[in-house]
């Protein structure tokens, strides 16, 4: 069968949270990278040229090659109208307000389902004729079929790198992934410090364990970050570290027998759905480098891991209960292990997750 080709076919993005540089960008950069394989030309618009730190955070090296545009670009209309019909396809990442879009084809990259980015009065719909809704998950999709939006979902792959081949080098380590900021879905970096602590005083056989956070930091939320250092710096246990490498990351991964996801403690996810996990790529990741996972019972990983209950967990109490018990029998953890393993290796491989993008060529 002929393969798809790009060859001359010309790409445009447009997201106002780029450099935020989280699960969702990395989402995103994914699918990009898949036009770019096939052959297409990708252009971001953006204040400056990102592509040494989406390089060493993700490690995806297209965007070297890719043209970085100047935002102003697309932020007036009659400009916008005009330099957007030079793409074949263009992706926007809503943050409220829509546009019309002259590109020939036009997809809409939803990655959070709050109900206030997605206001269709009846100039947004004219606006929106012309473009296609993608969504990050299932749970994300399903919100926006509440709200009268029918999207097309993309998950995300797991790449090889984070598969462990050598199980012997797991050390005492609980890993949490996420962003380091206190608003929107909130990784609760204060409540995953809060019951390391309890655990360690309620069963020794976490006495020799630490705790690693890490993730991305923006300037404006270094209060926030400064704040969780001072809660742990009594605490020697106890290591924060922003801005990693891939590379870097990939080792702590790697090394971590555990990873703890609490995004969702805590919220009403009925009337803030915004607030909980709209997809969980830390837990995938960590789950193909053999970590035993931990979720909080909501949003994308109550979908993703429905028919693994053992890695969900409701509230503190039942995460403190279920370590100790897999900590007692590590059998019982090797089990889960396994069929956490089994599941990336169905679901969320690069050749089902470039099968899925190469639809919308």
């Amino acid at each position: 069968m002929k393969k798809s080709s790009l060859t001359s076919k010309t790409v445009g993005v447009y997201s106002p949270f780029l450099d935020v540089l989280g699960g969702g960008e990395k989402h995103l950069f994914a699918i990009l990278e898949v036009f770019s394989q096939k052959g297409a030309t990708v252009s971001f618009f953006w204040k400056e040229n990102l592509s040494s730190l989406v390089f060493k955070r993700f490690g995806f090296d297209f965007v070297k090659k890719a043209n970085w545009l100047s935002v102003d670009l697309i932020k007036t209309s009659w400009r916008k109208m005009i330099f957007l019909r030079k793409f074949d396809y263009f992706f926007y990442v809503p943050d409220g307000s829509y546009f019309f879009s002259t590109a020939k084809k036009n997809f809409i990259f939803a990655m959070v389902p709050d109900k206030k980015l997605y206001s269709l009065h009846l100039l947004n719909r004219l606006k929106l004729l012309n473009y296609q809704f993608l969504s990050n998950s299932p749970y994300t999709s399903e919100w926006l079929k509440r709200w009268g939006i029918r999207s097309f979902v993309i998950l995300p792959y797991v790449s090889e790198e984070f598969f462990l081949t050598n199980k012997s080098i797991k050390e005492k380590i609980i890993l949490v992934v996420g962003r380091f900021f206190p608003h929107l879905h909130s990784k609760n970096h204060e409540k995953a410090i809060e019951i390391f602590v309890e655990l360690k005083k309620k069963s020794p056989l976490f006495k020799d364990y630490r705790l690693i956070l890490v993730g991305g930091l923006k300037k404006e939320d270094h209060d926030y970050f400064n704040h969780l250092r001072f809660l742990s710096k009594k605490n020697s246990h106890i290591v924060i570290l922003p801005n990693l490498s891939l590379r870097t990351l990939l080792t702590y991964y790697h090394q971590a027998r555990y990873l703890w996801h609490f995004t969702g403690l805590g919220v009403d996810e009925a009337r803030q759905p915004e607030r909980v996990e709209h997809l969980g790529l830390a837990p995938l990741e960590a789950a193909a480098s053999g970590c035993f996972i931990l979720c909080h019972r909501s949003g994308g990983p109550r979908k993703l891991f429905r028919h693994q209950p053992d890695v969900l967990f409701e509230n503190e109490k039942e995460l403190v209960e279920k370590m100790v018990l897999v900590e007692k029998y590590p059998s019982l953890r090797e089990r889960i292990i396994k069929n956490n393993l089994r599941l990336i290796r169905k679901k969320f491989t690069r050749k089902v997750f470039s099968r899925r993008v190469s639809e919308l060529f």
